[in-house]
């Protein structure tokens, strides 16, 4: 059974960083692509990044590039996503997933990925 959990979020200021992390169980973490989405209220989720199962290809949304970078450790079943100078928009409850299939391209459609995490919320102060 695969699991995903969350940690890292909480209260962060205008223009600071976080960084979040997803622990991953139940298969072969590094044989699996690995993304994160975001919801803020009243919006639907978002993708934020997603990263190849090897870790040497990463997608970033257009809202985080250059201030948010994801990245994985395969020894520690762990995908990491760091997150720099943040603005009140990126205030939202924060998901990692991972699709069912091995080895295939990490993508933007939410829709490709078969597990979710429970999320962990961000929220940005003035």
């Amino acid at each position: 059974q695969v699991q995903l959990v969350e940690h890292g979020g909480g209260l962060v200021q205008a223009g600071g960083s976080l960084r979040l992390s997803c622990a991953a169980s139940g298969r072969t973490f590094s044989s699996y692509a690995m993304g994160w989405f975001r919801q803020a209220p009243g919006k639907a989720r978002e993708f934020v990044a997603c990263i190849a199962w090897s870790g040497g290809d990463s997608k970033h949304a257009d809202s985080g590039e250059g201030r948010f970078t994801i990245f994985r450790d395969n020894a520690k079943n762990t995908v990491y996503l760091k997150m720099e100078s943040q603005k009140h928009e990126d205030k939202a409850v924060y998901y990692c997933a991972a699709p069912e299939i091995r080895k295939v391209v990490c993508g933007k459609d939410a829709g490709r990925y078969d597990y979710w995490g429970q999320g962990t919320q961000v929220t940005v102060s003035s």
